[in-house]
C-alpha cells in the first residue's frame, strides 16, 4: 500500500513490508536511488528490520563485506566492489548525545564520497545535511510473530524533492 505525497522540499511514501526478504528487496531497490553524499537515517523498534534493510542496501550498492549490525563497533565502512560509493553503516543506539558525540566518527568527512546509513540517528545527525532520507520502520510489539512492517520514507531537502519514492513498492 502506498500513499505518496510531495512538496517542494519533502517527498514521502508509505509501504507495507510482509517479510524479511521484502525488507532486503526494499534496500536493494533503494540503493538504485542513492548516490555519494546521501544520508539515510533509520528509526524503529528493536527488531524492526533496520539492519535487514541495510543489508539490502549493501547488496544493491555492491559493497564488500557482510553488512551486520555495528552496535558494538559503532560504525563500519564497506568499500565498493566497483566504482560506486562506499557504504558507511553507523549504529548510534548507544550514543546519547547529538552530533557532538558523533564527531569522532568523522561522518562529515565521510559523507561527500559515501552513502551514510545511521540506525538510531534521529536527533543526532540531522545537522550533517539538509538533504536526507528518513526511514521509519514500525512493527507490532509484544508477544507476536507478526512480520508486517509499516515503512515510511521521507525525503527531506532539494536532493529528494524530485525523487519518486513511491516507485520503491515491493
Amino acid at each position: 500500500m502506498e500513499a505518496p505525497a510531495a512538496r517542494h522540499d519533502r517527498a514521502e511514501t508509505e509501504l507495507i513490508i510482509t517479510s524479511p526478504e521484502q525488507m532486503r528487496e526494499l534496500g536493494r531497490r533503494l540503493a538504485e536511488l542513492l548516490r555519494a553524499g546521501d544520508l539515510v537515517m533509520l528509526s524503529g523498534e528493536l527488531g524492526a528490520g533496520k539492519t535487514t534493510l541495510t543489508r539490502g542496501l549493501g547488496e544493491g550498492l555492491r559493497v564488500r563485506g557482510a553488512v551486520t549490525s555495528p552496535t558494538f563497533v559503532i560504525a563500519r565502512v564497506h568499500p565498493s566492489l566497483d566504482d560506486g560509493p562506499p557504504l558507511v553503516h553507523v549504529d548510534a543506539y548507544r550514543l546519547g548525545g547529538g552530533l557532538d558525540e558523533m564527531e569522532d566518527l568523522d561522518l562529515d568527512v565521510s559523507l561527500p564520497e559515501s552513502v551514510v546509513v545511521v540506525e538510531w540517528g534521529e536527533g543526532k545527525v540531522e545537522e550533517l545535511t539538509d538533504d536526507r532520507l528518513a526511514v521509519r520502520i514500525h512493527r507490532a510489539v509484544g508477544d507476536t510473530v507478526d512480520e508486517v512492517r509499516h515503512v515510511t520514507l521521507t525525503g527531506l531537502g532539494e536532493r529528494w524533492a524530485a525523487v519518486e519514492l513511491g516507485a520503491l513498492s515491493v
